[in-house]
């Protein structure tokens, strides 16, 4: 049995930044942001991200976990086709930062991350059973059953969004593609015009809602969660689809199911950073 690390890093690695934070039981206790350019060699970025691990590494830090937005051997530790990040087809981070730092790294992707951070620090803390949602560019999965996260094989576990729906996958229609190719506007402007009540944004967000109960009904069908939690930039568009989801809901055959799921939008800080020190304990 290992220790449980009482110090971390987390380290969030997307396609515009990498985030760092120390995490001490559980709470973000300091920052660091790397910019990243998706044109640099492999090394570069390396380089980079080792630069922001030294800047936060003390002799306290026990462990270091790293989400990542690619296909991940979570058990080698190495990651494949990071997205936005070109030069990074086949990586072997684990190896990599323990051989810098000399402490264990634990590295997933980022759906999982988020996943295994509700588990630990958010709303999905008292239940067994949960499915993070992640809505952004696509459609993220993170799975939590019995309390514990499930990966599959390379963490491929949760893939929902490549499912296929009506004339594409399901991520073209619950996912930022949607709003850009039925309105010619990013999910982030009809949210801004959503707010000034203007007629097509609202419009906009009820069929999106319609969109998403379709792929909720799915993961009901495959999983049956106690909750079901909500992330990424599109939730927070959530008072403006809600009402259309859970009308779409209602056609599920079992009724006493959807009485007792619960649907939640996350509202855990730091949450990529704590989903990634998550993965240490």
């Amino acid at each position: 049995m290992r220790n449980i690390p009482q110090e971390i890093l987390g380290v969030d690695i997307g396609g515009t930044n990498i985030k760092i934070g120390k995490v001490v039981r559980g709470v973000v206790v300091e920052h660091k942001k790397i910019p990243v350019n998706r044109n640099d060699i492999e090394q570069v970025t390396l380089d980079n991200l080792y630069g922001g691990l030294k800047s936060l590494m003390t002799d306290s830090i026990d462990a270091i976990g790293v989400g990542v937005p690619a296909v991940v051997d979570y058990e080698k530790g190495i990651v494949y086709d990071v997205q936005n990040i070109p030069s990074w087809t086949e990586v072997p981070l684990k190896n990599l930062i323990e051989d810098q730092f000399k402490v264990p790294v634990y590295i997933n992707n980022d759906a999982n991350c988020f996943a295994i951070g509700e588990s630990r620090y958010g709303k999905a803390k008292q239940f067994g059973n949960a499915i993070a949602l992640s809505l952004g560019t696509g459609m993220g999965m993170g799975i939590i059953i019995d309390g514990k996260l499930y990966n599959g094989v390379l963490c491929g576990a949760g893939e929902i969004g490549m499912l296929p729906y009506l004339d594409n996958v399901l991520e073209h229609y619950t996912g930022s593609f949607f709003f850009e190719r039925e309105f010619k506007r990013s999910a982030f402007e009809l949210y801004q015009k959503a707010l000034e009540n203007d007629f097509e944004a609202l419009n906009a967000f009820v069929q999106y809602g319609k969109h998403l109960a379709e792929g909720i009904k799915i993961i009901l069908y495959m999983f049956a969660p106690e909750i079901i939690i909500l992330g990424g930039s599109i939730s927070k568009a959530y008072q403006f689809f809600k009402e259309s989801m859970l009308v779409g809901l209602q056609s599920f055959p079992y009724k006493k199911q959807i009485e007792n799921l619960k649907i939640q939008t996350s509202d855990l800080a730091d949450s990529p950073i704590l989903g990634a020190a998550a993965l240490c304990l």
